[in-house]
């Protein structure tokens, strides 16, 4: 980062007594936000400098050596210490989203700019070659199926494997030169002081060779735009903001596809407010319902179900109906059903209703 660094507490909109959970929430909630493949192409720079900024201050504030250096000596703790290789270096991006999260191919993508691999590994396999990019599909369920779950088929464009060229962007029979402005190396390195960065060469896009003749058919590009089809398992429960990866479904690169990550969004329900596994909703009860009690009928997600209401019953009392809520992910226990009463005052009474309700008072001393 160049120019005065802003506080960390401040970038993740944190406090400095947060915890690191509150640190991780904080973080993801960021990622989604500023993930460059979720902005216009206008915004694409400016949110992957964002990017690096929010990573940076997540990769000190979730160390607790580093946080505890930063909160006695601000940034002058941190640069003093440590480079900006190795504040990167030891941080865990990877189990920010869980097994159903971006992955490291995110954070690999977009902190590249800094020369080095934070996560010990790269997208380029042994042979060089880089994987393809991964592609991030957003997908409304209702609250009904996000309940059972189930199969969903989901269409979207990828870049597959240019079956002319396989993938070259050559056009068959041609042939391939050593790259000019890498000598074959597919990395460029430029100086920064006393660090050393080294880059993918923008020539040959890290390949070391460039192509003689274009293939015709992807315009040298190596691949083709198609419509992919998938068929996703959606497991019971998930709730807005979980993640589902499938592996190679990305686009095409020489290394091999990317993955297909479907971000779920579970939309909001006309009767059922949602609670982590529980649900809750609201009935009506008649005022005679309430003090002389009963049994009533009250909606489930998938039916309905029958409900006893004591005698005497108040406003707004709560109910709980055990296992008619959602399945917990983790555990798969079923969450309960909540409902809460809402007692009816009748607007407009007969003459005998209300001469009734007269007696009532005065036998009750209340009139």
């Amino acid at each position: 980062m160049m120019g005065t660094k802003r506080d960390y507490y401040d970038i993740l909109g944190v406090s400095k007594g947060a915890s690191s959970d509150d640190i991780k929430k904080a973080y993801r909630k960021l990622v989604m936000q500023y993930h460059p493949d979720r902005v216009s192409q206008e915004h694409k720079k400016e949110a992957e400098e964002k990017f690096k900024e929010i990573s940076e201050a997540y990769a000190v504030l979730n160390d607790p050596k580093k946080r505890s250096l930063y909160d006695q000596y601000g940034h002058a703790g941190i640069d003093s210490r440590f480079s900006t290789e190795d504040i990167f270096r030891s941080a865990n991006f990877s189990d920010i989203f869980g097994s159903g999260g971006f992955g490291s191919s995110i954070f690999d993508d977009i902190l590249s700019g800094f020369g080095f691999d934070i996560f010990g590994s790269s997208r380029r396999g042994s042979s060089g070659r880089a994987r393809g990019d991964d592609i991030h599909y957003e997908f409304s369920i209702s609250l009904e199926d996000a309940a059972v779950g189930g199969s969903k088929s989901i269409s979207f464009p990828r870049f597959e494997m240019c079956p002319e060229c396989k993938g070259s962007g050559a056009q068959p029979g041609s042939t391939k030169k050593t790259c000019p402005t890498c000598r074959g190396r597919g990395q460029v390195t430029s100086g920064m002081g006393f660090i050393s960065i080294a880059q993918t060469c923008p020539t040959c896009r890290g390949e070391g060779v460039v192509i003689s003749a274009k293939c015709s058919k992807c315009r040298g590009q190596g691949v083709v735009r198609v419509n992919k089809t998938v068929t996703v398992n959606i497991p019971g429960g998930v709730d807005t903001g979980s993640v589902l990866r499938l592996r190679n479904e990305g686009n095409f690169g020489t290394g091999g596809y990317g993955d297909f990550y479907l971000h779920l969004n579970v939309k909001r329900h006309h009767v059922f407010e949602r609670r982590g596994s529980d649900l809750k909703c609201k009935v009506k009860i008649s005022m005679i319902k309430a003090v002389l009690g009963g049994e009533i009928e009250v909606p489930t997600l998938l039916s309905k179900a029958k409900m006893k209401i004591p005698a005497g019953t108040q406003p707004n009392t709560i109910f709980r109906l055990r296992g008619k809520g959602l399945s917990d992910l983790k555990t798969k226990r079923l969450g309960d059903e909540l409902v809460e009463v809402e007692v009816e005052i009748p607007r407009k009474l007969s003459v005998r209703e209300k001469n009734l309700l007269l007696e009532l008072g005065k036998l009750r001393r209340e009139l």
